[in-house]
């Protein structure tokens, strides 16, 4: 009955995680922050937008503009998303076969639309995907499931007939608040999450790989 896989960019479709820890750490040194115990338990699942709100408000010493801090952590992080972060195993085979297979492919991601589309376009996928929206562009950010219902309602599937792909718990209970079955797929950014993200999903992969050879786990 799956009629439209909706995918999450960072640590579902890429090892991208990586990149973040590298901005805050040079945030870190330069501002001499001190990164508060469940700061980044705090942030999983915001938008772009309400994450650079956060920061702004948990590090006063931060003078920037909630545009400029955004533009910055855009220009920093953007010749690693098309250079240097990787696509996960098996992920453009799998791509393939939902076109062949006529399911709607979508987009729903926390990240900022520049660095998505930036990602996509020099992995040569971005014409896989009919939709692609951000967090930044409905109301709340996960596990508020806005940004899936948008995807849902823009591809025109309902929500019963989308099968989401997410790397973090806060983005699997966004699927599944929009009434959606989610897939959670392993990542090394997460991995201490991982009961959780068992605990959330449907199904659970360690690679795109997985779903074509029949070896995903059903949960």
């Amino acid at each position: 009955n799956i009629q439209a896989a909706i995918l999450e960019q960072g640590g579902t479709m890429a090892d991208s995680m990586w990149v973040w820890t590298a901005v805050d750490h040079e945030y870190i040194d330069t501002y001499q922050l001190e990164i508060p115990e469940g700061f980044y338990d705090e942030i999983e699942g915001m938008s772009f937008t309400e994450t650079a709100q956060y920061f702004l408000k948990m590090f006063p010493q931060i003078t920037l503009s909630l545009e400029e801090l955004k533009a910055a952590w855009v220009e920093m992080a953007e010749e690693k998303y098309r250079h240097d972060v990787k696509l996960k195993k098996g992920l453009k085979s799998f791509l393939e076969e939902l076109k062949k297979r006529g399911i709607r492919i979508g987009m729903a991601t926390s990240n900022s639309r520049v660095l998505a589309e930036g990602l996509l376009e020099s992995n040569g996928i971005r014409d896989y995907f009919d939709e692609i929206w951000t967090s930044c562009d409905v109301k709340a950010g996960k596990p508020a499931p806005d940004v899936y219902l948008k995807v849902s309602e823009e591809l025109r599937v309902k929500p019963e007939h989308c099968l989401v792909f997410e790397d973090v718990p806060m983005g699997i209970l966004a699927g599944k608040n929009a009434g959606m079955r989610v897939c959670a797929v392993e990542d090394a950014f997460s991995a201490h999450q991982i009961e959780k993200k068992r605990e959330l999903a449907d199904y659970f992969i360690h690679d795109y790989d997985e779903i074509l050879t029949e070896k995903y786990e059903v949960l």
